[in-house]
């Protein structure tokens, strides 16, 4: 799987969250200023040469859906992420994660939650 450039990233998140999508829809997903038609269009043909994006044409206009879950592009890049940075350690990303970003006391003990939930899921 390719990697998205940021700008592709930005309209790809919001087709993932409006599922399915013409031009105007994405368009108007977008704060102010929004990007021009002709920027979006040209974004929308990168990602289907990627095999991100297809489309459905209804007479001169075209339905644009992903190609790829959300969560398979980002599992894909946090797992390369970790190989590339943290020494293919989980716990050593862990480790940075908690430790240099801030977390409150409600966070930590929501990933806490988390962890613990995924250990039991194991044992079973």
């Amino acid at each position: 799987m390719q990697q998205l450039t940021n700008a592709e990233e930005q309209l790809m998140e919001r087709l993932w969250k409006l599922e399915k999508a013409f031009m105007k829809d994405l368009l108007e997903a977008f704060p102010a200023p929004k990007p021009k038609t002709t920027t979006v269009a040209t974004l929308l043909k990168r990602m289907i040469d990627k095999d991100f994006v297809a489309y459905i044409e209804y007479g001169n206009s075209r339905e644009y859906y992903p190609l790829v879950k959300k969560t398979a592009y980002f599992s894909k890049h946090v797992n390369g992420l970790i190989k590339n940075c943290f020494n293919d350690s989980a716990t050593q990303f862990a480790s940075f994660f908690t430790n240099e970003t801030n977390l409150s006391e409600r966070e930590l003990e929501e990933l806490k939650r988390i962890v613990d939930s995924a250990i039991q899921k194991k044992k079973k």
